[in-house]
């Protein structure tokens, strides 16, 4: 099934006319600017057809890219009211990303410029997720520590203006996304495992299970989130039940059972609780770390964006840790979390306001570094 999200309509000022298109990954996106107005956001889930294979497969999101590019572009120049030969610049993700989706907007993107002889722009889509706190603002890019937490990234970029950024740290395994796309996975719950682990969280008691906070103490802004994962793997087998096992007995048959991995699902509650401990565990690690990045940046504003970032448990602790430590704190607004095109013109039309633009010859960079 395909999604739609509506515009975000913020009319702050007339300027350029700039179309955008996101396909780095798993989402279809195209989305058109005027100056920092959006006229048209469009984006076409596909989380319906990766969700019986537990996670993104390269070779599905390139189908439905191509299926689902043109539509959206027509819509997309239908919503704003506008029509192609009208767009002073299109712009594309480059990297990064998977590379068979990436190499779909970007080939559009960069056949619109050609056909149309307008300037082109690749687009790294972290600097977008970067930005994006900033899209309703109105004004610059005001230095600040960023948190970056999605499904593939989990970030902390010192931020001094458009194109100035300072890697403070990152993950050193899974990221946070994706650390809750496995849990999920391992407790039989749906895709995406982040929205899945927060509905079942709701509840839930998340002190029950003391799960480990990785390198909480580490001394540096680095992340790890695998011990954690695994530390949710070898609690499983203590929590699920054993159907031919009766209480007091560890006959031959229930090791047996038990080896097999063959368990009844566990109590709703207890899920609950487990749910609730992991994301909590999550939360506190990525809370605590970006203050004390924060702090030794000696930055007041914090921003946080990604697809991790809709989590309202995070924000509301993030919320909570940066009142106590005296910091300011925004957050990208909800449909810009995601993965969506309206970040990425955002971040091309700062670019293209400095006068920058790509070369066509530019190849998209699945490892693309933001710095």
């Amino acid at each position: 099934m395909v999604n739609i999200t509506p515009p975000l309509h913020h009319s702050i000022a007339p300027g350029p006319l700039l179309l955008a298109i996101e396909t780095s990954c798993d989402e279809t996106a195209i989305a058109v600017l005027r100056g920092r107005e959006l006229l048209a956001s469009e984006v076409a889930s596909q989380v319906a057809a990766h969700q019986p294979y537990g996670g993104v497969v390269p070779e599905v999101a390139s189908r439905h890219h191509l299926q689902h590019a043109p539509r959206l572009l027509e819509r997309a120049v239908e919503l704003a009211g506008i029509s192609l030969g009208e767009v002073d610049a299109f712009a594309a993700t480059g990297g990064p990303g998977l590379a068979s989706s990436l190499m779909i907007g970007a080939s559009l993107a960069k056949g619109l410029a050609l056909g149309f002889g307008k300037p082109y722009l690749a687009i790294n889509h972290l600097e977008g997720h970067l930005l994006s706190p900033f899209f309703s603002s109105g004004g610059g890019i005001e230095p600040n520590v960023s948190l970056i937490v999605s499904g593939g990234h989990t970030l902390l970029v010192e931020v001094n203006g458009v194109s100035d950024y300072r890697i403070l740290g990152r993950t050193v395994d899974d990221a946070a996304g994706e650390a809750f796309d496995k849990v999920a996975k391992m407790l039989g719950l749906g895709y995406p495992g982040g929205p899945e682990i927060e509905r079942c969280a709701a509840g839930g008691d998340p002190n029950r299970f003391d799960l480990p906070r990785s390198m909480l103490h580490s001394g540096d802004a680095n992340f790890s989130f695998s011990g954690l994962k695994t530390a949710v793997r070898y609690l499983l087998p203590k929590l699920l039940v054993i159907p031919t096992e009766r209480e007091g007995s560890h006959d031959a048959t229930s090791e047996l059972v038990r080896s097999l991995g063959v368990f009844a699902p566990m109590d709703d509650s207890v899920l609950r609780d487990l749910c609730a401990s992991f994301q909590r565990a999550v939360v506190d690690v990525l809370v605590a770390k970006t203050v004390t990045a924060a702090r030794a940046a000696r930055r007041k504003l914090v921003t946080v964006s990604g697809g991790v970032s809709c989590n309202r448990e995070l924000r509301a602790q993030m919320s909570l840790g940066c009142e106590r430590a005296g910091l300011e704190l925004h957050f990208a607004e909800p449909q810009l979390c995601t993965d969506n095109a309206a970040m990425i013109a955002f971040a091309a039309m700062l670019r293209r306001e400095r006068g920058e633009a790509t070369p066509l010859t530019t190849e998209i960079n699945p490892n693309l570094a933001l710095a």
